[in-house]
């Protein structure tokens, strides 16, 4: 939002620099996200001044140049070379003399002194398009006779300058978004030192001037449409805006239009109420009609654009057809023209669900929807709409042809607040002294109905759209008081906290620096996705759907957090990054009826993930390390580290390899029948509508399970061992059939508590053996917790399990 510095004084007196006020506005809760001089023309023309031409004559060496001298004021008489053809001695002109800028359209040039051949010259004599008053470039502007030269330009032409805020409004502070609204808490916070008056225009000589003009309002959808006001002024004569209007419209960024267009924003920006102007010759019936379309009504706007109204949305109707989107856009048939006489003035209030809802759907963002999607003020609807006719009086000579037509059916009332001194004292920290919470209120326009030794009863303006609460009202005080006139306590006050166990938080983090710490990188995606994604596959009747979803692509809740990573590696294949490994904590959403712990039913299920993704090499190649690709062996190292991590007993956890949707060479690891994590490849067919060419393995731990379950784990402390670890090692064959976890199983029981580690590290199947046999080379690990194992110790628990192997299995120890 834009304010005006030159416009703020105009209500308040002796308003301190732009600097001091931006300081000021932002103490309030205005943000002053930038101060930004203000010039009529580009540049202010700083460094241009006044000039008259002593001499001019023919330049030696250039037949279209001018060898001048100028006379800029002050004594000074500079040489200027000159190309214009119309230069003559005598004449007065502007003269850009070094240093400063001149900006010709797009370009940007800085006059220094310089040689043009072979003659010096310090200056520029300008011409229209140079000042940037005019399009003119055919010669040097030649200005009246009588100018003194060494005038600054700026003051010749009247250059209009100002400094203008820019105000990040947020939802809550909508009063700030006019000029009145802002020099309002700008008086408030002066007030505290010394009483200042707001100069509010005032709407007293508004009076009708004949009736030659009625048109009737009707509101029919009362929900949408809280107040209508309206005008009809007659005899207008439609020309463009007197510069002091133009000025004040331009430095807040808008165009100027005509004198009517250009008096409803002029009274938008200064009071916050939109207005708009119809041609009454274009109401037919003479009839107002506020109500909705029916769905699928066809409606241009006066952007040319044909738009397909909603059942919702509000209209502005004559008797027949709509004319306006309510508080959001125009009609193209009905708004003023260069050939209106006359006009119908609307100052309304709107239902902000209402516009908001409309502008939405249409994407249609205009100043007078930001104003009614934050909520307006139905009490300044007929002040608005009195100023505006005033000012149309004067400038467009029109004739007030009506009274002011106000339908408010319900008027909104004052809300009633009750503040208490001992809350607000025990909120702020600080006693505030109550003449000063009192003179604070009232400067706010919050009245002080009942005063006790208890607080004060309070009626705060509907125009305060977030003042309901005590410490609503308690905030309006601070900003006005000052934040940082609150002293800072040297007493601390602190709490003991319960911190659930297992602290997931801390579980997340450890997680976290797990996996990056063996290179993985964490990825965030968007719990919004595409519903396609669930009707081409299976159509899933537990997916979320948006009712008014941003786009096509985010229409629908994540049901599962494998295509988020599927695109993330898209993303990045596309970029040449194509080795990859990948994690997210994320939540899924189901439709799905569950109790939860108030023992209601409800609708929308929500649980928390964690996913791996794996693609590509597994690590960059050398001259000593070939390239070698990813495979599900990775992902299962990598998924029971993270399980391991958390404290699960690998041997206790049961594997299997259940169908799981869209994924192949499944495994399952699960505790007493709940399942804590799935790993496996991505199918094929998925990854293709992806155009992914690498395999991608992926894992899902179901995050909440794995929670419950941690938390009946006991995590023991178990010293580090004193004696040192021998390692045997056995190469066998076996029938293909055999599972390494028969041979683990086999050599735990067999080897007690010596047994520490077993490890694969070797295996073959080929041309070498026999068809349907392979071979395994496995390292044993031991050590006795009490002392160091003697060979012959050793010796004996490797043919214990040697010889078991051979029994159980039909293994073929090879020596």
């Amino acid at each position: 939002m834009k304010i005006s510095y030159n416009w703020l004084k105009e209500y308040i007196d002796h308003l301190p620099s732009p600097d001091e006020t931006s300081a000021i506005l932002t103490s309030l809760g205005l943000e002053v996200e930038s101060c930004e001089e203000y010039s009529s023309i580009k540049g202010g023309l700083k460094g241009i001044v006044t000039g008259k031409v002593i001499s001019c004559s023919k330049h030696p060496d250039a037949d279209r140049l001018s060898l001048t001298t100028v006379d800029i004021g002050n004594g000074k008489i500079l040489p200027v070379v000159c190309g214009a053809p119309n230069v003559e001695a005598g004449q007065n002109v502007a003269v850009a003399i070094p240093g400063s800028v001149i900006y010709k359209g797009s370009e940007t040039i800085t006059i220094q002194k310089t040689k043009i051949r072979g003659e010096i010259s310090e200056g520029m004599i300008c011409a229209e398009d140079e000042l940037g008053i005019g399009d003119d470039h055919s010669g040097i502007l030649v200005l009246n006779p009588d100018t003194k030269p060494g005038i600054p330009a700026s003051e010749y032409f009247k250059i209009y300058t100002d400094f203008i805020f820019e105000i990040g409004i947020t939802p809550n502070r909508i009063e700030g978004a006019s000029h009145l609204g802002t020099a309002r808490d700008l008086a408030a916070f002066f007030n505290k030192k010394k009483k200042v008056t707001l100069h509010k225009p005032a709407v007293d000589p508004f009076i009708q001037d004949n009736n030659n003009l009625s048109i009737e309002v009707t509101i029919q959808d009362k929900e949408g449409c809280l107040r209508y006001s309206g005008v009809c002024i007659t005899e207008l004569e439609i020309r463009p805006s007197p510069e002091w209007l133009q000025n004040k419209i331009k430095a807040v960024g808008l165009n100027p239009i005509n004198n009517v267009v250009d008096i409803t924003n002029y009274v938008l920006y200064e009071t916050g109420q939109p207005l708009h102007a119809f041609d009454a010759e274009k109401i037919k019936g003479n009839k107002i009609v506020v109500k909705t379309l029916p769905e699928g009504t066809s409606f241009i706007t006066l952007d040319e654009k044909e738009r397909t109204l909603s059942a919702e949305d509000l209209m502005i109707c004559n008797e027949s057809e709509g004319m306006c989107i309510a508080g959001v856009f125009g009609g193209i048939d009905s708004g003023v023209t260069g050939k209106t006489k006359a006009i119908f003035l609307e100052s309304a209030c709107f239902n902000p669900v209402f516009i908001r809802k409309t502008s939405k759907r249409h994407q249609l963002n205009t100043d007078s929807s930001f104003h009614f999607e934050r909520g307006s003020d139905p009490n300044l609807t007929v002040y608005a709409l009195k100023r505006a006719a005033l000012l149309l009086k004067e400038l467009a000579g029109g004739k007030i042809s009506s009274g002011v037509t106000d339908v408010y059916p319900d008027p909104v009332p004052d809300r009633s607040v009750f503040l208490s001194y001992k809350y607000l004292n025990r909120l702020t920290g600080h006693e505030i002294k109550k003449e000063d919470i009192i003179s604070i209120l009232d400067s706010l326009d919050i009245r002080t109905v009942e005063e006790n030794n208890d607080g004060l009863q309070l009626m705060v303006p509907p125009y305060r759209v977030d003042v309901y609460r005590p410490a609503d009202v308690i905030e309006e005080i601070l900003r006005v008081y000052g934040f940082n006139n609150i002293p800072v306590s040297e007493k601390l006050n602190a709490s003991l906290s319960y911190r659930r166990k297992p602290d997931k938080d801390q579980i997340y983090n450890t997680i976290a620096d797990l996996l990056s710490a063996n290179g993985f990188n964490e990825i965030m995606s968007n719990s919004l996705t595409r519903s396609l994604y669930y009707e081409v596959n299976n159509n899933d009747p537990e997916l979320v759907k948006l009712f008014n979803p941003l786009s096509s692509d985010l229409n629908s809740m994540r049901k599962t957090l494998l295509y988020g990573g599927l695109e993330a590696i898209v993303y990045n294949t596309n970029r040449q990054n194509q080795n990859l490994k990948l994690f997210e904590f994320g939540n899924i959403y189901s439709l799905r009826e569950k109790h939860n712990e108030q023992n209601r039913l409800s609708k929308y299920h929500e649980e928390e993930r964690l996913a791996l993704f794996i693609t590509g090499e597994d690590h960059e190649p050398s001259w000593i390390s070939p390239a070698k690709f990813s495979n599900f062996f990775h992902l299962k190292a990598y998924t029971e580290l993270v399980l391991k991590k958390m404290g699960f007993d690998m041997e206790k956890i049961k594997n299997s390899s259940p169908e799981i949707e869209h994924l192949t060479d499944t495994y399952d690891y699960s505790l007493q029948g709940t399942r804590l994590a799935v790993a496996g490849k991505v199918d094929k067919k998925l990854i293709s509508q992806f155009d992914i060419r690498n395999d991608v393995f992926y894992s899902c731990f179901y995050w909440n399970n794995i929670l419950n379950k941690i938390s009946a784990i006991q995590l023991n402390f178990k010293p580090l061992p004193r004696f040192p670890e021998v390692r045997r090692d056995l190469s066998m064959i076996l029938e293909k059939s055999v599972k390494f976890e028969e041979i683990k199983k086999i050599a735990i029981k067999e080897g007690g508590i010596l047994l520490q580690k077993i490890h694969l590290f070797d295996f073959y199947e080929g041309d070498r053996i026999e068809k349907g046999k392979k071979s395994y080379a496995i390292s044993f690990i031991l050590r006795d917790e009490n002392k160091t194992l003697t060979d012959n110790e050793i010796d004996i628990v490797m043919d214990r399990i040697a010889h078991s192997l051979e029994k159980e299995l039909g293994a073929q120890i090879r020596s």
